[in-house]
């Protein structure tokens, strides 16, 4: 690790340790109060004076959420936030200094935040709209509330320290039941925290370990393309990325024991809790005086970290990872987006520009669609119904071109710049391109013929019913 992420790591070890303290405080402003005023001085030890950064684009961002008619406060707030993202990366373009690192990660969270408030009070005002037509359309009491949503409150809530430095996003409505509700007094906090440290001590130690061995500087070097064979080579993309994943793996998790510490996110499980919007279902009468059931922190879960390795296809890997933000971009974008056709590329549009503007994470997200469009041809193909001992067969060989299509487009992710990724898919060939190309032109053709043979069958079939028929009729 850099000077950078060890400061990063500590920061996060001071915030899991902040919940104890905070969670015990009684009153609800104080306690609001001490969250923001510790979420500041976590992006101030981080990004020291470019944390003017962060106000600014919030300061802009509410005034959008409350000055901008709710009918089109959130395209509002979407354009200012993601617009001042990217002053944000071109700072030095304008004569300002370009940003530390890590705080790249706290303007993405907020950026996603504040949106994101910007989309609840629009979505609830047409439900309050509805309301006034149709009696049956159903509203809470949060619907009204977000409405009256003033600067200070969206201020509180952007820099409240749970999630400030790599999250998990979570909805406005989760941060208000943190101080509305007394969940966080009857979840098993510390049981879970300490279960996702050990996991998060693991993730770590496999992550150093891996990169003692594995360094992705190596990859850089001279000797890496001129003294090492292709396969070397090609299979360096494992390690790679395990270590990538080890990383991520282990700042979502410390990210999730910030938010189980306090008690953040803590619902019961008859709530019906989904990742990063909270409740679906009615939980108010749920009071912990009279609940006796388990209670669940499935709101800020970033990753399913074990369904991530152990699923076989891609399509399924990219549900259980990173799924707060997956949220946001599928409730806001994608279910949003007037064109169908259109609006899964402009959801990975938004997903990439929201990543960052450099042509590694234009190649690997948007490379993603690729392979995850020739993963479903081949499934209904070859492995959707087959079973038995065939099945896991072809779940293994799903889940290893998986990782290595993960590991090839990570690799692009992690080489950031144009020439050095194409100057190690150049060195492999471009293996796994060409793969994919042979492997969409045999599986279309497959596909065809296999229509065909249906239409074929499906037209015997009803040439022979209707022989039947006639000669019913002639008898």
């Amino acid at each position: 690790m850099n000077i950078d992420d060890v400061i990063y790591v500590i920061c996060l070890l001071a915030c899991i340790g902040a919940g104890n303290y905070v969670r015990k405080i009684r009153g609800n402003t104080q306690k609001k109060y001490i969250s923001t005023a510790l979420g500041i001085l976590m992006v101030f030890i981080v990004s020291g004076w470019n944390s003017f950064h962060c106000f600014v684009s919030a300061i802009l961002g509410a005034a959008a959420v409350i000055y901008v008619h709710p009918s089109k406060c959130h395209l509002a707030a979407f354009t200012v936030m993601f617009g001042y993202l990217a002053f944000f990366r071109l700072a030095s373009k304008f004569g300002l200094p370009d940003p530390p690192g890590h705080i790249n990660m706290i303007q993405m969270i907020m950026t996603l935040k504040i949106a994101g408030i910007g989309f609840e009070k629009t979505g609830s005002w047409k439900k309050l709209k509805e309301r006034e037509k149709n009696e049956d359309v159903e509203i809470s009491e949060y619907d009204s509330d977000i409405q009256s949503v003033n600067m200070m409150e969206i201020f509180h809530y952007s820099f409240n320290y749970i999630g400030i430095l790599t999250g998990p996003y979570y909805r406005y409505r989760t941060y208000r039941d943190y101080f509305e509700t007394s969940y966080s007094d009857y979840a098993p906090t510390i049981k879970t925290t300490l279960d996702r440290l050990k996991c998060a001590g693991l993730y770590c130690s496999l992550y150093l370990l891996g990169n003692y061995f594995w360094p992705l500087e190596y990859a850089l070097t001279d000797e890496f393309y001129n003294q090492r064979s292709y396969f070397y080579r090609l299979m360096y993309v494992w390690p790679t990325f395990i270590i990538f994943r080890m990383r991520i793996y282990t700042g979502l998790t410390l990210s999730e024991c910030v938010c189980t510490m306090a008690g953040f996110g803590a619902y019961p499980v008859e709530a019906d809790v989904v990742n990063g919007g909270g409740p679906r279902k009615p939980y108010k009468h749920l009071t912990p005086d009279t609940y006796k059931g388990d209670y669940t922190f499935t709101a800020i879960v970033n990753t399913n970290v074990m369904d991530v390795e152990k699923c076989p296809t891609f399509r399924e890997t990219m549900k259980h990872w990173n799924i707060c933000v997956q949220y946001w971009l599928a409730v806001n974008i994608y279910k949003l987006f007037p064109s169908k056709k259109y609006r899964t590329v402009v959801t990975l549009l938004v997903s990439a520009y929201w990543h960052g503007f450099r042509p590694g994470h234009y190649f690997c997200l948007m490379g993603a669609p690729f392979y995850v469009h020739n993963e479903d041809m081949w499934d209904k193909l070859i492995r959707k119904e087959a079973t038995g001992t065939k099945r896991k067969i072809l779940d293994v060989l799903f889940w290893f071109f998986k990782f290595f299509c993960g590991s090839y487009l990570g690799t692009a992710f992690l080489l950031v710049t144009f020439e050095k990724i194409w100057r190690f898919y150049s060195s492999v060939y471009h293996t796994c391109y060409v793969a994919w190309i042979i492997f969409l032109v045999v599986g279309t053709i497959w596909t065809k013929q296999r229509k065909a043979q249906e239409k074929r069958k499906k037209r015997l079939e009803e040439n022979k019913t209707e022989r039947t028929e006639q000669d019913k009729k002639s008898q």
